[in-house]
């Protein structure tokens, strides 16, 4: 029997009542245009907070199935979404070596230098939903900053790898952690400062965890949605409430993470090495224009 769910780009014309939410899903999306593209889950809890939506995991699957349909009835744009999925490698091949000389001088054009070399300290932004690794690295990139999830947590050899890495930094290193406000999110952080932190220093290093986001003062200044801890994660928590980083609004995210970078590294080493990135580039495409392969 074949499926009744649509397959690629299909039609589909909604009812007045969905017509309705397709308009506050499209409204906050163009509120958030800079910070494109978002998460399914962001965009909840942004109809939560704005528009009354149900606050519910039910109410959550819903939008979800909603937004899968307007997306691909092209009423919601679908690049605007992020979504965890498939990877590929293995894709990188050129028609011929004057195909790889016109690839190289279009990545000469944004060729990045690596900003922190002459910063202080070493500094990363952790994340703890994968989805908003992107929007995260659209803030940090420009400052050099790199952006990691904290997937695979759970593992010794990650935990230790990272601990490795720092600790071979040469430098300090200091961590900016976005996660939720959450037991989850407290382990994570915990293991970041505990464990990690150990390894860091048996290699030589020394780590500094800053939780950027989300807090309890976030939950109070952006009157976020919250929930209730579970009843079998028997882990320590300091509250009797819970919030995730995704409800913090996009732009309100941007900036605490920018602010939190600024803070932490130095300005005028990092201005001086955005304008030397400049001069590379211009000096590397100016080379590359004198390559022909005949």
């Amino acid at each position: 029997m074949a499926s009744s769910r649509p397959r690629g780009f299909a039609e589909w014309n909604p009812q007045q009542k969905s017509r309705v939410l397709l308009d506050q899903v499209n409204q906050v999306l163009e509120d958030y245009r800079a910070q494109l593209p978002v998460t399914a889950r962001q965009v909840y809890y942004r109809l939560v907070v704005r528009f009354d939506f149900e606050k519910t995991e039910k109410a959550n699957k819903r939008l979800l199935e909603f937004m899968n349909r307007a997306r691909r009835a092209g009423l919601v744009p679908m690049d605007s979404i992020r979504d965890d999925g498939a990877k590929a490698v293995g894709l990188g091949r050129y028609d011929d070596a004057q195909d790889f000389i016109e690839s190289t001088k279009a990545y000469a054009k944004v060729f990045q230098l690596d900003l922190q070399q002459d910063q202080p300290a070493y500094v990363e932004v952790l994340c703890e939903a994968a989805g908003m690794v992107p929007q995260l690295n659209r803030v940090a990139s420009r400052y050099g900053i790199p952006v990691r999830s904290s997937g695979g947590f759970d593992s010794t050899t990650v935990k230790h790898s990272l601990g490795k890495f720092y600790g071979e930094m040469g430098k300090p290193v200091i961590v900016l952690h976005v996660g939720d406000l959450d037991p989850s999110g407290e382990h994570i952080h915990r293991n970041l400062n505990e464990d990690v932190g150990a390894f860091t220093s048996h290699y030589g290093g020394e780590l500094t965890v800053e939780r950027i986001a989300v807090t309890a003062e976030h939950q109070q200044t952006y009157s976020l949605p919250t929930g209730i801890p579970k009843k079998d994660d028997d882990r320590e928590f300091p509250y009797d409430f819970t919030v995730q980083a995704e409800a913090l609004p996009p732009d309100v995210l941007a900036t605490i993470v920018r602010e939190a970078i600024e803070r932490n590294i130095d300005m005028d080493v990092w201005n001086e090495a955005v304008d030397r990135q400049a001069e590379l580039r211009d000096q590397l495409v100016e080379a590359l224009d004198g390559i022909t392969v005949l």
